[in-house]
Formats: C-alpha cells, structure tokens, sequence
C-alpha cells in the first residue's frame, strides 16, 4: 500500500484502488492543489478544505459524510459519525471519520474532529494499524483531548494532518505543540510511502510527512 500525503487533510492511499481523502483546491488555502485521480474520494465534512472533489481526476465515486457501511469494488468502508467541535456539533456540525482496510492494514482518517468520539465509535477503531489525526486545534479537537483519544485507539501508526505548513492561508497551529506530547518514535517519511502489513513497527510510531 502506498500513502501520498496532498497536504492539509489530503491523502491519496494506493493498493489497486485508490482513494483520495478531504481534498481541497489548493489556491484557497495556499498550497498546491492535489496532483492525483482517484477510484474513490472519501469527504468528511462540507468545508471549503475538504471537500472539492472535482480537482481529482478520474472516474471516482464520491462519498460526501457518509455514516454507515458501504463498498467499492470490494474494499469495505465505514463512515462514523463525531463532532466538528466540543459542544456537540453545535459550532462546526458533524464530521465523519472514515475506516476501511487496504493491503492488510487497516486505518482510518479522522477528519476534522473536534472532540473525543462517543465510547461506540472509539470500540469501531480500537486497535487500529494507521490513524490519521488533526493536530492544528483552532478548528478541531485540543492536543490534550487529541492524546486522550489516540491513546484509547491504540493505533500502531499515527499520521499527523490539518497543521500549519508554509504558504497555508488558515491559521491552524504548527505540528511542535503535538510532537511535543507525543510520546511516541518520530519518522520524517517525506511526501509517500510504500508499505506492507509485515514491515508496520510494534511499537507506536509518528509518520510525518512532507510536501
């Protein structure tokens, strides 16, 4: 499986299909635009950021917030509903943090949350290989909150997304303030990597990537 990070909350994840997770258009924000096509493009929220799937390129079924299980040429996706800010969805709305399994591995991309999830969908990616997690916090979920969660999950790989990075025009905190927490081993993988279920650490570690 491959991971190619776009930026911001943008991935791409290749094992046959390729999925494309967020994307944004680049200009609005300050960064360049994803470069990628797509099977699938997995949208969490209906924000300028995150949701412009016609940059991606391709014939791809596009999946707008979806909360439940569904299929794409039998890769299995489910989409759980959690909140975009601490006061229930009251300031933001809702935001859907998606799970699937590529390659033998499986992950999950948490969109914009802005609070720790419910007990039942924290039970749906308990123990999960790959966490894909915001770390800026002026939008979404607070670094102590954010450890909290990771550490119930469990995730054997945390991908940090949603900081500031140069150029970006959103005034979303630095990646420093989670590092800072996180007691974890830090890979600097730059902008994608390869891997297999057999070559994932046992140990929890922090994919950084780079644009």
């Amino acid at each position: 499986m491959k991971i190619r990070w776009h930026g911001h909350s943008c991935f791409e994840i290749t094992d046959g299909i390729t999925v494309v997770t967020d994307p944004h258009d680049g200009k609005s924000i300050g960064i360049k635009p994803p470069s990628a096509s797509a099977n699938v493009v997995l949208m969490s929220h209906d924000h300028y950021d995150h949701n412009q799937f016609k940059i991606i390129r391709g014939m791809h079924k596009d999946v707008f917030a979806f909360v439940g299980e569904f299929e794409f040429e039998g890769l299995k996706f489910t989409g759980l509903l959690t909140d975009h800010d601490d006061t229930g969805g009251d300031k933001r709305g809702k935001n859907v943090m998606y799970r699937t399994e590529m390659d033998g591995i499986s992950l999950c991309h948490c969109g914009d949350i802005g609070d720790i999830p419910e007990n039942d969908v924290i039970k749906r990616i308990k123990g999960i290989d790959i966490l894909m997690v915001p770390v800026g916090e002026i939008y979404t979920i607070k670094i102590e909150k954010l450890m909290e969660f990771i550490n119930k999950v469990g995730p054997r790989i945390v991908i940090p997304m949603h900081y500031r990075v140069g150029g970006l025009s959103i005034p979303i905190n630095g990646l420093d303030a989670f590092l800072n927490k996180a007691e974890a081993e830090v890979e600097h993988v730059g902008n994608e990597i390869d891997v297999s279920a057999d070559e994932l650490p046992t140990e929890r570690t922090i994919w950084v990537f780079s644009r």
